[in-house]
């Protein structure tokens, strides 16, 4: 499959939404050159402000701005952008409801060389449970690039979560795009897999993999964690003996709570694929960790199996 930056996406959609509209501004915490954000202060170098190490101050500053009519982006590593702030991302931009993008950049295990320290595995977690938030997980630059189009038009706080690897181009350019929009990538009979970010390209593998054994599989990219469209998810699982969810994220309060939540009257099976609550650690490479961590097609082929076998 064709691999793109997801993160230059960002960069490159940003730059684009200032020449469209004059009140964007950029926001960033001293990461620019790894979010990609420094696009934007090399063409509009009066409406990009360099923080520094201050998130707290990055997240006050942004609020104040947008009181002004301005429409502040603003960015760091995913685990920074939510964690840090998030006193002030809960005061001042979520409780007033006010229009604000949230990059976290190198979201869950994507940062892999540095640890536990700059690994986001509780990001959706924070930002889900906060009201008025909106939580956004692309599955791909060309869906990073319709969702920038799509936060720019919000009326309220949202949070993207950007993956720091390339990854494989699954998003059709000339699809519609609208936030909580569900694509289904494959259809199946027997179990539908709920995916998000890079898992959705390892369930497709698994899908894959499970139809030379005979088990069917729907899988369906889910990159608006909240608001999660309740409808298009009923749709999904009809007919289905199982439902399995994947995600680079803690099992607790990420993808697979959710649907577990929108789905709590419904007599279906329920499985996970995500991070078995334990802190990230440093690798060689991405691969390498998301082998250690169970996030890998063959994973999500095994909880079919046994989910579909109980």
């Amino acid at each position: 499959m064709n691999k793109e930056s997801l993160r230059k996406a960002y960069g490159e959609s940003l730059v684009k939404l200032g020449k469209e509209d004059n009140r964007v501004v950029a926001l960033e915490a001293d990461l620019g050159k790894s979010t990609m954000s420094i696009m934007f202060g090399n063409e509009f170098p009066e409406r990009y402000f360099q923080m520094g190490i201050a998130e707290q101050d990055m997240v006050s500053t942004a609020a104040g701005l947008a009181l002004t009519g301005k429409r502040p982006f603003l960015s760091t590593f995913a685990v920074f952008a939510t964690g840090r702030p998030y006193d002030q991302i809960r005061s001042s931009v979520a409780i007033p409801n006010l229009p604000v993008v949230i990059c976290g950049s190198s979201a869950g295990l994507s940062d892999f060389g540095d640890g536990k320290t700059h690994q986001s595995i509780d990001d959706i977690a924070l930002m889900r449970v906060l009201p008025n938030m909106t939580v956004l997980s692309p599955v791909d630059a060309v869906e990073t690039r319709k969702m920038m189009d799509a936060a720019i038009k919000c009326n309220g706080p949202v949070y993207i979560r950007i993956n720091r690897n390339d990854l494989p181009v699954l998003t059709d350019p000339d699809s519609e795009y609208h936030i909580g929009k569900m694509d289904r990538l494959r259809d199946g009979k027997d179990a539908v897999i709920f995916a998000t970010g890079v898992m959705v390209s390892k369930s497709l593998e698994a899908a894959e993999n499970l139809e030379k054994q005979g088990i069917s599989c729907r899988v369906v990219n889910v990159s608006t964690i909240k608001p999660l469209d309740a409808e298009a998810l009923k749709a999904n699982i009809q007919g289905m003996k199982a439902v399995v969810t994947a995600e680079e994220h803690n099992k607790y309060c990420g993808l697979g709570s959710a649907i577990a939540e929108a789905l709590s009257e419904d007599r279906i099976p329920i499985g996970m694929v995500a991070v078995d609550d334990r802190f990230g650690t440093s690798a060689k490479n991405y691969d390498e960790l998301l082998d250690a961590y169970g996030l890998t097609a063959g994973a999500v082929e095994d909880r079919i199996r046994r989910i579909l076998a109980e």
